[in-house]
């Protein structure tokens, strides 16, 4: 699992017929003091997430058994959403 914000929204009309009705997000992965990494992924957002939000994400098989969609093209999937971190120093 790793933390990321939500930096946009994927639009596609042609698509495998597996994601049709999956809301897909662009994220770039942040550290624990929230400052943005260089990577940029597509997710399926399973928790209604939007755009400037912090979320928690999950990545391979674990993130195509989510939904019980283990024929599912999915590898990169939202889990949840942050409301706080905290962190000792």
């Amino acid at each position: 699992m790793f933390l990321a914000k939500v930096i946009g929204t994927l639009v596609s009309t042609k698509k495998d017929d597996r994601l049709i009705g999956s809301k897909l997000l662009i994220i770039r992965k942040i550290n624990e003091f929230e400052e943005e990494e260089k990577d940029t992924l597509v997710a399926v957002d399973t928790v209604g997430a939007g755009n400037g939000e912090i979320v928690l994400v999950i990545t391979g098989s674990g993130a195509r058994l989510l939904e019980d969609n283990k024929d599912t093209p999915i590898d990169t999937a939202i889990v949840g959403i942050v409301d706080y971190i905290e962190v000792s120093k």
